[in-house]
């Protein structure tokens, strides 16, 4: 019996405690912080597009858009990523690069579709930018160099189009912490591997680029932004070697070889 009144004593204080634990947390605040983040994410993303879009070749080919949508669908797919969420463009750019943009946003060149030797390389960088987008390193990455309150400001028209610029700039060619790096990566592997896409290839790509001749480094924006690919892809093989993937093709061979011949010629 005394154990029983104990064990209700015990219940009784317990929430009590739990129960002013949590009135000492300003609820209003922390969830106006998240929906004025959610909402200064949303007019970044136009801003930013708006920008880039006007100085920039989008390719608007049904094919190119329709192959590259038909990877990012398996991906979101196969590990319960709302597809809605994540939005793409595709830019003519001989440029090696991709980039994540606020509000679930990738902004693709064709030339890293045309580096790609195959879909399954393609869709390795897919990964690791959908990972960026879903792990929130977007806005973690401009908050913590350009400030929430300067973003804040450009959204509400009190900061000019240079300094819209200048966060594009952050967003296309500068580069996450390492940390976030790896994390997007160690992401990225589970995303193939789930999706029935080899990992190994997305490793091979990184090889592959990192050993590029020097008359194309220019081009290569996204190792510039992403370095250290070769211990990148050692850590990628490395995650990836007990997982017994099927690599199930996305696109049929005359699909990805038209995309590349679309991009190539634009």
């Amino acid at each position: 019996m005394k154990k029983i009144i104990f064990q209700g004593l015990l219940l009784i204080v317990l929430f009590f405690s739990t129960w002013f634990v949590l009135q000492q947390i300003n609820w209003v605040t922390i969830l106006r912080i998240k929906q004025t983040t959610e909402k200064t994410e949303e007019k970044l993303d136009e801003l930013l597009w708006e920008t880039i879009k006007t100085t920039e070749d989008e390719n608007t080919n049904q094919l190119v858009l329709k192959s590259v949508d038909s990877l990012i669908t398996k991906i979101c797919n196969y590990n319960d990523i709302e597809r809605s969420k994540i939005k793409f463009n595709v830019i003519n750019k001989n440029e090696i690069n991709a980039f994540a943009m606020p509000n679930g946003r990738l902004v693709i060149y064709s030339g890293l579709i045309t580096a790609s030797e195959k879909q399954e390389e393609l869709a390795g960088v897919l990964c690791h930018e959908i990972a960026h987008i879903q792990l929130n390193h977007v806005m973690k990455k401009l908050i913590k160099e350009i400030g929430l309150s300067t973003l804040i400001s450009i959204t509400t028209g009190t900061k000019g189009s240079e300094l819209i610029k200048e966060t594009a700039k952050v967003l296309s060619s500068t580069s996450f912490d390492r940390g976030l790096e790896k994390e997007a990566d160690i992401k990225a592997v589970e995303y193939l591997t789930k999706a029935e896409i080899n990992p190994e290839h997305f490793a091979h790509f990184l090889y592959k680029i990192n050993e590029s001749e020097s008359e194309i480094m220019k081009y290569l924006t996204w190792i510039s932004t992403h370095p250290d690919s070769k211990k990148r892809a050692e850590y990628i093989i490395d995650h990836s070697k007990n997982n017994k993937v099927k690599n199930v093709p996305v696109l049929k061979d005359e699909t990805w070889n038209k995309l590349k011949e679309l991009v190539e010629n634009q």
